[in-house]
């Protein structure tokens, strides 16, 4: 359930409440491939935009920019206590050995004390230095609950607030409540209107697990431009908004949060406002039955080899889910 919230400027906001007892921003900027640009970005999101959740990873070689955008804007007034920020566990790092390491380097170049959301990026483990696609060997055994416990011990040592996963599927996930003493708060994972994801969500929402959507426009680089689609062109004509706007709406309807990722400031500060106006009941479910359904980010090119596995098929990797 969503919770209205203020920014000190006024703009209204919305939050959700995690079983962690925290509360995360229902729009957040999301950071991939941002690059040396993510030190504006972040600071227009935070100061101009309103925006209290910033989404990061250690993959995105983007934390140290990261960082220096969250700095000025806390120059400018923006209080820690008020920020919500999500950093991730690369694969490469996926043992319960490199856990702390890799979340302490990350506080290092957020220049951070603490993170409010640590998550495994992709259930799988790979050997530093993996080929794309993956050769023999690039793909590891993966100690789930091994590194789960010292995510755990993170938590208990208040350098994490929350703890979660991205990119799991339902199997994965039950096998991680199975032994889960610190239950995760959120699953990230990628949705909008070409990519519902209705199953994941729906088991998620059964064991309060919120759920935080990325790619929330879909990608004009991954072949799915919803910014361009018919549908969603004309509802927000109709609405008198952009097609971000009513594809960001859209994942708030549903009940999860939402990460767009934008380098534009005036994109980035569009992207928020979406909190005093709805969709439509027939608008909803006409964005919620765009047919031919297909995932963007479906992790073929990183994780699997179709001659040696152990995924040799995209279907491998999302435990024939789909």
């Amino acid at each position: 359930m969503a919770h209205d919230t203020f920014t000190p400027e006024g703009q209204k906001t919305e939050s959700f409440r995690l079983s962690s007892g925290h509360k995360i921003p229902a729009v957040g900027l999301g950071t991939w491939r941002s690059g040396s640009e993510a030190t504006h970005a972040v600071f227009t999101a935070l100061v101009e935009g309103g925006y209290r959740h910033i989404d990061t990873a250690w993959e995105y070689g983007d934390q140290t920019e990261v960082g220096q955008g969250i700095k000025r804007a806390m120059h400018a007034g923006i209080e820690r206590r008020d920020l919500f920020v999500t950093s991730k566990l690369w694969c490469t790092e996926l043992s319960p050995g490199r856990v702390r390491p890799v979340l302490q380097h990350t506080l290092q170049e957020l220049q951070l004390e603490y993170l409010d959301l640590f998550l495994i990026h992709w259930p799988f483990r790979l050997r530093g230095g993996a080929s794309k696609p993956p050769k023999e060997g690039d793909v590891l055994d993966f100690d789930m609950e091994g590194v789960w416990r010292e995510m755990e011990k993170l938590v208990k040592d208040n350098l994490v607030r929350s703890i979660g996963v991205c990119n799991f599927t339902i199997t994965k996930l039950y096998k991680l409540l199975e032994f889960a003493e610190v239950k995760p708060s959120v699953c990230q994972m990628e949705m909008h209107p070409g990519w519902r994801n209705d199953q994941m969500l729906e088991f998620c929402k059964m064991n309060e697990i919120h759920v935080t959507a990325y790619s929330p426009l879909g990608s004009q680089e991954g072949g799915r431009d919803l910014i361009h689609d018919q549908t969603v062109d004309r509802i927000a004509k109709k609405l008198n908004k952009t097609p971000g706007q009513v594809l960001v709406k859209w994942g708030l309807q549903r009940g999860t949060s939402v990460i767009p990722m934008s380098l534009n400031p005036e994109r980035i500060k569009e992207n928020i406002k979406v909190f005093d106006w709805e969709i439509p009941e027939q608008d909803f479910k006409a964005l919620s039955s765009i047919p031919d359904q297909k995932r963007v980010m479906d992790g073929e090119d990183i994780f699997v080899n179709k001659t040696e596995g152990p995924f040799r098929s995209v279907a491998d990797l999302w435990d024939r889910e789909d």
